[in-house]
């Protein structure tokens, strides 16, 4: 059973207050003055306090209130408080909220607005306390691996690495799938960073960015007057890489020719570079990835089926940037390096943006943003995103749940701030919060 602790000194509302919650199922606790308060904090698993601003007769200015808040906030920080006070003390009541308050209750109450009050709250602590134990667990999973620097909070991205790790000290080839953009060479950093290859070389290739004709050179290499211009021997990738790591980006693009020679080698570790009929042998692991549909070049006789087989012993499926929302604010603090923060605005702009070009695109965003802010705070019209010039005047029906609770999380659960970065009203979010539950996952 959930316990909330009410301080009041005022008897009778202490009492409607027990038979309020009571109905509930919750447990209430009263505490006539700071000292009891304490004394039931130390004897009891307290989930949720309810205050009010003063305690003795004659005082009405909060200053009790306001001095037992700081108490509390330093030493139980992870009691949610909703503060009950008289309007005449709104003024502190707001910068208390701003201190790290859950909400207030102005006196006289209204119950069901109070007990809605009170049941958001015990949510959003369940939910920060959830996201608590998933950070413990990822520093758990993580510790002593190398992962090279990458950003993420997300689900998704702790699970795709987990899986990386586990792949990383294996000979297997693997493939890395995704959009453009989305960070598929700092996964393939990940897998050789922890493989026994570690020390060995680590070389990339970004097919698509080479001409068709150069492909092979590139890979195998060429004897001198193998083909125009080539004046002296080129080494290839594969010789290069030898004892480490190959990472082919966008393999989509190699030549017919130039997949059965990378086949050979797969399947061989022998190759011979162009212009020469004398066989090499290399100790390579393969890392690719593809922003392409493979299936479909295979049907239409674009890449080969066994070549395919050998690339993608293990598949590694990186999401795009808007489906793992929890990425987009660590990440974007990351490209401005603390030179500049985000506003709520901006923030609630690159929550909602599509981000069609991904972790790139947003770096880029970022850097523009970086450049064009005239203050130490980034605004939404810094961010030149055009497409979100409305959002902040978006119906409410536009705000889904998991929005709706991520903008409480990043609040730390304040109400007035999740409105604020969600640019509706109080009393809006309010009424989100009432239609969806907001039930912890």
């Amino acid at each position: 059973m959930l316990k909330l602790l009410v301080i009041d000194d005022n008897q009778p509302i202490c009492q409607a207050l027990q038979t309020l919650f009571a109905l509930q199922g919750y447990q209430v606790l009263c505490a006539g003055s700071p000292e009891l308060a304490w004394q039931l904090l130390n004897e009891h698993n307290i989930d949720l306090i309810l205050q009010d601003m003063n305690f003795s007769t004659g005082q009405m200015q909060g200053v009790q209130g306001k001095t037992l808040f700081y108490q509390l906030r330093e030493r139980r920080p992870d009691i949610p408080i909703v503060l009950m006070t008289a309007w005449t003390q709104l003024e502190m009541v707001v910068e208390l909220v701003k201190a790290g308050a859950t909400d207030y209750i102005a006196k006289p109450w209204d119950d069901q607005r109070l007990l809605l009050t009170v049941a958001n709250a015990l949510k959003l602590k369940q939910l920060t306390e959830q996201q608590q134990r998933i950070e413990q667990a990822r520093s758990a999973a993580f510790a002593g691996k190398d992962l090279c620097g990458l950003v993420f909070a997300s689900s998704q991205m702790q699970q795709l690495l987990q899986m990386t790790l586990q792949l990383a000290p294996s000979q297997a080839a693997v493939l890395i799938t995704g959009p453009n953009g989305a960070g598929k060479e700092g996964i393939a950093n990940v897998l050789h960073a922890n493989s026994p290859r570690k020390n060995k070389p680590f070389i990339k290739v970004n097919m698509g960015a080479l001409p068709a004709d150069l492909l092979e050179a590139e890979l195998f290499g060429a004897e001198a007057g193998a083909y125009s211009g080539a004046n002296k021997t080129r080494i290839g990738r594969f010789e290069a890489a030898d004892g480490g790591s190959l990472f082919l980006d966008e393999i989509g693009n190699l030549s017919l020719a130039g997949q059965a020679k990378l086949l050979r080698v797969l399947q061989t570790g022998e190759f011979e570079r162009l212009g020469s009929s004398h066989t090499r042998k290399v100790d390579v692991r393969l890392i690719s990835a593809t922003n392409s549909d493979l299936d479909t070049a295979i049907v239409q006789g674009q890449f080969r089926q066994d070549l395919y087989y050998r690339v993608n012993v293990v598949q590694l499926a990186l999401p795009a940037l808007n489906e793992r929302p929890d990425d987009i604010l660590p990440l974007a603090r990351y490209f401005l390096a603390g030179k500049k923060t985000l506003s709520h605005a901006a923030e609630h702009i690159l929550l909602n943006y599509r981000w069609p070009g991904n972790v790139r695109e947003l770096q880029n965003v970022c850097q523009r943003a970086l450049l064009l802010s005239s203050s130490d705070e980034i605004q939404s019209a810094d961010l030149g995103l055009a497409d979100t010039v409305s959002i902040n005047k978006r119906s409410l029906d536009d705000i889904d749940r998991v929005q709706l609770e991520q903008a409480l999380l990043q609040a730390g659960g304040v109400v007035s701030r999740a409105a604020r970065q969600l640019g509706i009203s109080r009393q809006a979010l309010y009424r989100r919060m009432e239609h969806y539950g907001i039930d912890a996952p």
